[in-house]
């Protein structure tokens, strides 16, 4: 009994991993090969029942400009079918990406359809599929490098940047440098023009702020409090006072915040890094 619940454990774990990597189909197919029609058939069937795979699951993890460049030139129903079993925030902005006439057609299907035959579905997922399968292949041997590293550290937690900056610093000091051009940590802030700064300040929260400078160096604490009037200052020297000790990890989190608000500012032109000599907006 303990090798049987043991095997069935495995086989369904297995089928789950299968599922996540390609779908019902593949999965089925794959544990056809291994444990033959009928068992495939069972163990889908159970894992189905409490997974809850919908139809065109595989696309709910797909950029909305991406999906609409599968899609866009099906027809009307295809289309209409598709955003039917997509979440409406994900099929929302593949609608406004239409053209107005097929919108109008494909709201309309969408408002009267019913029911569609399961073949017909598992027909549709087939195709749309391969289409995204084909171009995500396409990505994948384009992707990495430098700019693919900062947009992801932008995105860590700031202990996890930290680490792995100093990490690179010691083994690729060359790497590290220009990681450090193309990206933005808590202690440039110092780097800002007033004016900047000022601006920073505006859209932070002065709990965050309070949070964030306690522990930096001089240079950066002075930088802030330069840039705010005496009461200001004053008031968030007494919120860092009656904060008293804190966390190491909430000072980090509350840095990564405003950090988020520089890089915001940054790409929207409101404010200009300036860095190693050159500047970039």
């Amino acid at each position: 009994m303990q090798d049987e619940i043991l095997r069935e454990f495995y086989n369904l774990a297995l089928a789950q991993e299968y599922i996540l990597q390609g779908g019902v189909d593949y999965a089925r197919s794959v544990l056809r090969d291994a444990v033959g029609e009928e068992k495939a058939g069972e163990i889908i069937g159970r894992l189905s029942s409490f997974l809850r795979v919908t139809p065109f699951d595989f696309l709910k993890k797909t950029d909305a400009k991406q999906l609409l460049t599968f899609i866009a030139n099906e027809h009307p129903q295809t289309i209409a079918l598709i955003l039917c079993y997509l979440d409406p925030e994900d099929a929302a902005p593949v609608v406004g990406g239409l053209p107005p006439e097929v919108q109008v057609d494909v709201a309309r299907r969408i408002a009267n359809m019913d029911r569609t035959s399961p073949e017909v579905i598992r027909e549709v997922e087939r195709v749309i599929e391969q289409k995204v399968s084909a171009v995500m292949t396409t990505e994948v041997t384009q992707s990495g490098g430098v700019k693919n590293l900062v947009e992801v550290l932008n995105l860590v937690d700031r202990a996890t940047e930290k680490a792995i900056m100093e990490n690179l610093e010691d083994s690729d000091p060359e790497l590290a440098d220009e990681i450090k051009r193309l990206m933005f940590v808590f202690e440039d802030i110092k780097l800002l023009d007033d004016r900047s700064v000022q601006a920073v300040l505006g859209q932070t929260d002065k709990k965050d702020l309070a949070m964030a400078i306690k522990g930096v160096a001089e240079d950066v604490r002075d930088k802030v409090m330069r840039n705010m009037s005496k009461r200001a200052a004053a008031s968030l020297q007494e919120e860092m006072d009656f904060m008293g000790p804190v966390r190491l990890k909430d000072v980090e989190d509350a840095q990564q915040r405003i950090v988020n608000v520089i890089r915001r500012l940054e790409e929207s032109g409101e404010i200009i890094i300036e860095r190693g000599g050159g500047q970039y907006v």
